[in-house]
């Protein structure tokens, strides 16, 4: 098909990146890229999906990897998996033959190889300069669900009502279920089997990225894992923290011993980044060096910095995003066309292994099995966030009372503005609208 009607196809579905930021995937087509790479580094301990997703529906993904290739003239298309998941490579090896522009890459056993910037790097030796976008290198990258979802826009005219979550820490039963769009925290873990230990907290996402929630929170398209681990668990503290302390502490306890710098995936890969100097003046209140200060623009969030690299127990991560926030708030934006500073000679020696970072977490008890299912999981009510990606929230198309049925869309989107629209997952009746989401209950 033409790029048009893809990206048309992709839009009208409501699919974006399912996991990240939620990036539109309509917005990623490109005709300047020459790589498509399939992101399935799910680098983050205890998540599962990705991996199991690919191994479950190798040849759907490989069909629509082919269709978005052609479609973009692309030259080749790169498969970014670890080789821990050997029963989705060995789905591929099963089926490649029919796919010649498809090639498996193998990504280190490391944190974050999930980046995309880290990703591209690995499969293909290219450099993304600080503040640009993969297409600037020729390549676009897109995880395995997101592809999953477009294959079924295109072969089955099926817009996203549900997404695949792995529940898993202190429950019962880990597993990764099709849970359907708006569907609670607190009843996945019911059918995860309950909470395995008292006094626990709920985390959305993965235990590096992931954020504190609560049981009434929602599914959305983003949505990768809902995590239970106790309160006492450092994931779960240094989330807890109010930021204030934390930047007292730092005044306080920072030695600037550089390890946060010396392992951040994102300067070893040459940008301008270095957590150290913007811990530095986070403590001193001054900015006599901005260029260190803007350097948060270079952040992605992995949470190296705090969750493996400080030996004091400090928040660089939270504290970086502060002081994103702030600038963007004063009208300061990413500054363009920076240089790389070329990729670290001793990055090799300093990546951080998973095995290593699990252990570190205090997760290893929970790295167990969290099998996948195609069972819909069924449920009484939904609360469809008009909110779920990048851009613009979609805008209510439907009223208290009406009848949707499973597919119709509830969330529209503005043609000018870069934005999706939200789904029914499910038959039934309207019974709230707000600005901010649609709650639709079963007639079954």
């Amino acid at each position: 098909m033409d790029l048009k009607k893809l990206a048309e196809l992709l839009r009208n579905a409501g699919v974006v990146g399912a996991g990240g930021a939620g990036f539109p995937s309509y917005a990623k087509l490109n005709m300047a890229a020459d790589t498509v790479i399939l992101n399935c580094a799910e680098c983050e301990p205890l998540l599962k999906l990705h991996r199991q997703l690919l191994a479950r529906h190798a040849e759907e993904i490989l069909m629509m990897l082919e269709e978005i290739a052609a479609t973009l003239e692309a030259d080749r298309v790169i498969i970014a998996i670890k080789p821990a998941y050997r029963e989705a490579i060995e789905a591929l090896n099963a089926r490649l033959g029919h796919f010649p522009r498809v090639r498996i890459s193998l990504l280190p056993e490391i944190y974050p190889a999930g980046d995309e910037v880290v990703t591209i790097y690995e499969t293909t030796g290219r450099v993304v300069a600080p503040g640009a976008l993969p297409i600037t290198v020729g390549c676009i990258v897109y995880n395995v669900e997101t592809v999953y979802n477009a294959y079924r826009a295109w072969r089955e005219n099926a817009p996203v009502t549900y997404k695949y979550v792995t529940v898993a820490g202190a429950v019962n039963s880990p597993a990764t279920f099709r849970a359907p769009l708006g569907i609670t925290y607190r009843e996945l873990i019911r059918l995860a089997g309950g909470e395995s230990e008292e006094n626990t907290v709920i985390i959305a996402g993965g235990p590096m990225t992931g954020q504190v929630a609560r049981p009434d929170d929602v599914v959305t398209k983003t949505s990768n894992a809902v995590l239970v681990l106790p309160k006492n668990s450092p994931v779960v503290q240094k989330r807890l923290a109010p930021i204030s302390i934390q930047i007292k502490r730092s005044m306080a306890a920072c030695c600037q011993c550089r390890m946060c710098t010396d392992l951040c995936s994102r300067h070893l890969l040459g940008q301008p980044i270095e957590p150290h100097k913007i811990m530095r003046a986070a403590a001193s209140g001054a900015i006599s060096d901005p260029r260190a200060l803007l350097g948060a623009f270079s952040c992605s969030s992995c949470g190296i910095c705090e969750m493996y690299a400080c030996g004091q127990d400090l928040t660089p991560r939270r504290i970086i995003a502060e002081i994103k926030d702030e600038l963007l708030k004063n009208g300061v934006t990413a500054p363009k066309g920076l240089p790389s500073a070329g990729v670290d000679s001793t990055r090799e020696a300093r990546m951080v292994p998973l095995t290593r970072l699990t252990g570190r977490l205090g997760l290893s008890q929970y790295d167990v099995d969290a099998p996948i299912s195609d069972r819909h999981v069924r449920t009484k009510e939904v609360k469809l966030m008009l909110a779920q990606s990048i851009g613009a929230p979609a805008v209510a198309a439907v009223a208290v009372g009406d009848e949707v049925r499973a597919g119709d869309a509830v969330g529209t989107f503005a043609q000018d503005k870069l934005g999706t629209g939200v789904h029914a997952p499910f038959d039934g009746k309207v019974t709230k609208v707000t600005d901010h989401y649609v709650v639709i209950r079963t007639n079954a």
